[in-house]
């Protein structure tokens, strides 16, 4: 009977001491699930905290052709310290003109926003808006009280399709009338930089100084058959406003006693070249051609202080590059941000003094560090002719309506016949 007691008692304090093992074990384990869960929480909590983090900051891509000066990383560094919400990462694209066109098409063509930001050659603009590839700005225009006053006119003009602006300048180009300060007299010097004069006034002082100071031609320009005679043609019928007689002054100029004989073959190149040798009293050109004399370049013979500048007479083709913001983009805010700083004063005084580009917003044009980095700027005809500049046809088919106003016009000028046939031509070209 001792010994059933005994053994019943062993068996209760087993089962007693099981339950309380089981009870520590249990609470053990309880212990060690909460804080793996509190240390799960933590780690979700923090992914979540990165997550938001990352996904606070929007990347915009910008596809604008590579720069061997300092001044777009410049520019792209000062956008992205301002920002909180966006950064730009640039996709530098080739400098050649014709590829860079070519593989933006393809882009954009495709239906793919690997672009926000795309440059643009101004010639370029109609076609992408006709197109349907560009996002128009004029509401983010309005709400920040930007005017297209503000910027240089060619530029806008070269971005406004069927009444809607597309782009903003990304840095302007523009044409200019060179001519000899140690030949030109005063009086006609000032009417010159005034801009108030005519071409037909022109060819009357390249009439009158022709052979002074060794001079051989009175007034070069570019009438090849070629891209620069369609910026030329502008420039001498008043954006097409004056076809006719724009067309028969330039006629005038290329059978002129005081022209190269082979004047009609002339570029960029061979009218420099001959500006800089000392040949011809008048040039029409782009900026470059100061460049070439500044630096001394081989061959050039002038210097500096027997060249002025002056605005042409019915204002000068713009050229340069544009931005716009890519209709299919995800980012088009933050597209929006990037332009119009680039645009604007702050990223135009970057370009200008970091990169010795002109200037595409006209307040800038008296600001000192710009003025400074610019001898150009110093030029009163130079700044007279910024606000002159006139856009080429912003067309969706740009390149069909060149080829018919530069075939057209060089068959004009070789022969002197058949004005109204080519000014029909023209016309009709301009309308379609």
């Amino acid at each position: 009977m001792r010994r059933l007691k005994w053994v019943l008692s062993m068996i209760l304090l087993s089962s007693i001491l099981f339950v309380v093992a089981c009870s520590k074990s249990q609470d053990e384990q309880s212990d060690t699930s909460a804080e793996v869960q509190e240390a799960e929480d933590i780690n979700e909590a923090t992914e979540s905290d990165e997550e938001s983090e990352s996904d606070d900051v929007i990347t915009i891509k910008v596809g604008i052709q590579n720069d061997d000066t300092p001044g777009t990383q410049a520019l792209i560094d000062a956008f992205n310290e301002t920002q909180s919400n966006y950064q730009v990462e640039w996709d530098a694209l080739t400098n050649d003109s014709a590829q860079m066109h070519d593989q933006l098409l393809n882009s954009l063509t495709s239906g793919s926003g690997e672009y926000d930001v795309i440059s643009m050659d101004v010639v370029w603009a109609g076609e992408f808006a006709g197109a349907g590839f560009l996002e128009p700005i004029d509401v983010f225009m309005k709400d920040e009280g930007l005017s297209k006053d503000d910027f240089n006119a060619g530029s806008m003009d070269s971005g406004n399709f069927t009444g809607k602006q597309y782009t903003l300048p990304y840095f302007p180009d523009l044409g200019l009338l060179y001519y000899r300060t140690d030949i030109v007299n005063e009086d006609d010097a000032a009417k010159l930089e005034s801009g108030d004069y005519t071409y037909e006034e022109l060819y009357q002082m390249a009439e009158k100084y022709t052979g002074e100071e060794e001079t051989e031609y009175g007034f070069l320009y570019q009438s090849k058959q070629y891209e620069g005679l369609t910026v030329n043609v502008t420039e001498f019928t008043k954006t097409y406003s004056a076809i006719e007689d724009g067309l028969n002054i330039m006629y005038e100029f290329t059978s002129a006693p005081f022209s190269p004989k082979d004047l009609l073959n002339f570029t960029e190149a061979e009218t420099h070249t001959n500006f800089e040798q000392g040949k011809a009293v008048f040039a029409r050109n782009w900026p470059y051609q100061f460049g070439r004399i500044q630096a001394e370049e081989d061959g050039v013979e002038l210097t500096l202080d027997q060249v002025g500048i002056a605005p042409l007479p019915n204002g000068g083709s713009v050229g340069g590059w544009l931005l716009g913001i890519n209709k299919n983009s995800k980012n088009i805010e933050g597209a929006w941000e990037f332009i119009s700083f680039v645009a604007g004063e702050d990223g135009q005084k970057i370009l200008s003094t970091e990169g010795g580009y002109i200037p595409g917003f006209n307040a800038l044009l008296e600001n000192e560090d710009v003025l400074g980095a610019n001898d150009l700027l110093s030029f009163p005809g130079f700044q007279q002719a910024l606000q002159e500049t006139i856009a080429r046809p912003v067309s969706p088919d740009y390149n069909k309506v060149s080829d018919t106003i530069q075939i057209e016009a060089h068959k004009y000028l070789s022969s002197g016949e058949g004005l109204d046939e080519v000014s029909s031509e023209i016309k009709e070209a301009l309308e379609e």
